[in-house]
């Protein structure tokens, strides 16, 4: 990968998303909300059977409520991952 960027936008992190045929999903946990993920359509998609597809609506609650920046690779790779905000250059 080339470069990266980071963001807090909502509708960059959508954009984004979908533009990778993305969709936001979350892996449940002990405690409240999860860990925020993103589910891609096959080919090369996800094989996690934990990944449960989510509204925006709660994937933005729970991103917004963890504090975190979104790191996404740019042009058509699908890296991401998602990072505490003191370390994002927003």
């Amino acid at each position: 990968m080339s470069s990266a960027q980071t963001t807090t936008n909502h509708e960059t992190i959508r954009k984004w998303v979908e533009r990778h045929k993305g969709h936001p999903a979350i892996v449940r946990t002990g405690r409240e909300g999860g860990v925020l993920r993103i589910d891609f359509d096959e080919p090369g998609g996800n094989d996690d059977e934990r990944l449960e597809r989510i509204s925006w609506d709660e994937f933005f609650r729970v991103f917004d409520e963890s504090d975190v920046a979104f790191l996404h690779g740019e042009g058509e790779s699908r890296f991401n991952k998602f990072v505490a905000k003191a370390s994002a250059d927003n």
